[in-house]
């Protein structure tokens, strides 16, 4: 360093010769940094970063190469490529199943926050306020995944700076209780709601959105406090960073309703109805950018900045792929159908066997079978019958042919899609199903939702750009519901009737309300949106719904093969279709949810590095 002075001070001296030399020549802006008083001065900038830490929400599920993990639990299975197909043979879920511990982005938000402060003298007083009201959201949120993941977290809201002392110490901080979590998220989103920005914007945090991530949030803790402490053995730490004193659930049920219902009466979102027809009113809601009432929040895409996805490439259904690779990745199970109710309000299971069981019951048309569903069957699921992006799809797996001299069937299918049987007529279907060929169905069934219906977005030259939706209005409804009804108001079924006449009911279909109805309602309305997986968490059902026996029907994946009748001279059956209920010929083993799951495992270099970390129980 004294050299540096020393030469420049034999410069600036020779200098003097032929002209004067500045002082602060070496302070110069350099031309290739950005410095700091330029980002947090500068909204596009800011912004810019907002976008990054947007991008960097955490989805178990979702439209980009995660999207495969829904064939991974208990409402659709894997049909893709064959490299893939250890989705179908899950033995059990790792302890590491689900884990996030993203401190990295905890930080650059906290140094964000505090930059702003510190250095954007330029910005507005306003400015400043909603910028610092976004990052915090942003901060709230990536804590709500973290802990509905992990239990309490270390709670880090500011930076941390080793001072390279040779003592981390101050910077080793222990977990906090998992209610200290869910409470700051509440704080957090009570203190900047009215200072965020962004008024009528569905990709950036409004008012809205923090109410919506409240609404979810306390849902989740309520949950967890209630249903946590009714289990033989409470998960529990001894300082409470895993367990939620029973004596809170009732305080988060009502500040998750409450902030449902300022959403709700706020008049400012509405619940989607743009199409009379239910089915595909339900489909429109998720492809609907445009003139969208109900979307609150989403992740979107965009085709003119070339930030799209795969997901329809992956998930179209085979007969109707517009690529020569790909296609039927994620395949609805039975067991999903037929938790969809028909519409005079009676059990969802399919009608295909007589009373009896004696024999078939059989159909003109395949889609005759699903007919009186409740519309968010039709779009959320392809089915035998139904129609995607105008065209019929045809779903058959072979024929049934009558054998007179033994009184009974002999099942023949096509070892080829597309192929015809000796009578002419079709043998198996471009959609199959096939018990063996990859990218068709496995299990007679199509995945819908969020699948693009413009030309050539299932191409890998085009892809789709359809958005994935974080938080809408049919979530709160449902919030409300359960809120409601665990706090014994008798208006809960208000909130459900609502979504369930948009789907096709008539009014106030349901009378009384379950915790059974409540929960089967969110398994319809929200299949495939990140929600399923932790429902049964919150609600401490997971270890019996996916209790790993194969004669649980809940924990397996069962398929439904349709077949056209071939018995010539019996005109009440031949040329008909019948169903048949099989356990999908492509899945392995039932799936097995251990208790130890409900929480993720730390990674042992977190607690390697911090002592005061201690672990999840039974990890």
């Amino acid at each position: 360093m004294k050299n540096i002075f020393k030469y420049t001070f034999l410069i600036c001296t020779m200098g003097l010769l032929f002209s004067s030399c500045k002082k602060d020549w070496l302070e110069r802006t350099p031309k290739d940094i950005i410095l700091e008083d330029q980002v947090w001065n500068d909204p596009v900038m800011i912004t810019g970063l907002l976008a990054n830490y947007y991008d960097r929400f955490p989805t178990e599920t979702g439209l980009e190469g995660n999207f495969r993990n829904a064939a991974n639990y208990a409402d659709a299975m894997w049909s893709g490529y064959s490299g893939e197909d250890w989705r179908n043979n899950i033995i059990n879920y790792g302890f590491e199943s689900w884990r996030y511990w993203d401190y990295g982005l905890i930080r650059d938000i906290n140094l964000a926050i505090e930059s702003i402060e510190a250095y954007g003298e330029n910005l507005t007083e306003q400015q400043k306020a909603e910028f610092s009201a976004e990052l915090r959201f942003q901060r709230a949120f990536i804590y709500f995944e973290m802990v509905k993941r992990m239990g309490g977290v270390p709670l880090v809201t500011s930076q941390l700076i080793y001072d390279y002392s040779g003592d981390p110490s101050d910077l080793q901080l222990p977990r906090a209780k998992e209610s200290e979590i869910y409470d700051f998220i509440a704080s957090e989103m009570d203190a900047i709601k009215d200072q965020l920005g962004n008024a009528g914007s569905n990709t950036r945090a409004n008012k809205y959105t923090a109410l919506a991530l409240k609404s979810r949030a306390m849902l989740y803790a309520a949950s967890l406090a209630k249903y946590n402490n009714q289990m033989g053995s409470p998960i529990q730490t001894p300082n409470g960073e895993v367990g939620i004193p029973a004596s809170l659930a009732d305080d988060y049920y009502r500040k998750s309703l409450e902030a449902s219902l300022e959403i709700i009466n706020s008049g400012v979102y509405s619940l989607y109805q743009n199409n009379p027809d239910p089915g595909a009113n339900f489909q429109e809601l998720f492809l609907s950018k445009s003139d969208n009432p109900e979307v609150i929040f989403a992740k979107d895409f965009l085709s003119d900045k070339n930030k799209r996805h795969g997901f329809t490439y992956e998930n179209i259904v085979r007969s109707v792929r517009e690529d020569n690779l790909a296609s039927s990745g994620i395949t609805p199970g039975l067991g999903l159908v037929e938790s969809y109710e028909y519409l005079d309000g009676t059990d969802g299971t399919l009608k295909i066997r007589t009373d009896d069981n004696s024999d078939f019951i059989y159909y003109d048309d395949p889609e005759n079978l699903f007919a009186n569903k409740d519309g968010r069957l039709y779009g959320t699921i392809i089915y035998p019958g139904s129609t995607f992006k105008g065209l019929e799809i045809e779903i058959q797996a072979g024929v049934m042919l009558w054998d007179a001299a033994s009184n009974s069937y002999e099942t023949i299918e096509g070892s080829a899609l597309g192929s015809n049987y000796t009578d002419g007529d079709l043998l198996t279907s471009a959609a199959g199903p096939h018990r063996s060929i990859q990218e068709v169905s496995n299990t007679g069934f199509y995945l819908r939702k969020y699948v693009d219906i413009g030309a050539g977005t299932s191409t890998r030259g085009i892809l789709s750009d359809v958005w994935w939706v974080w938080f809408r209005l049919g979530e709160i409804y449902l919030n409300a519901a359960e809120a409601a009804f665990e706090l014994g108001q008798a208006n809960a079924v208000d909130y459900i009737n609502a979504l369930r006449e948009r789907a096709g009911f008539g009014p106030n279909s349901l009378s009384n309300l379950t915790i059974e109805k409540i929960r089967n309602e969110r398994r319809v309305e929200l299949a495939f949106e990140d929600h399923r997986l932790w429902d049964l968490k919150r609600w401490r059902i997971a270890h019996t719904v996916l209790n790993g026996n194969a004669s649980n029907e809940d924990a397996m994946i069962y398929a439904l093969y349709p077949y056209r009748v071939v018995r010539p001279g019996d005109a009440a059956r031949d040329g008909k279709y019948v169903f048949v209920k099989m356990l999908a010929p492509r899945f392995r083993a039932p799936r097995f949810f251990r208790v130890e799951n409900y929480y993720s495992s730390i990674a042992q270099d977190v607690r390697n590095n911090n002592p005061k970390i201690v672990p999840n129980p039974g990890h």
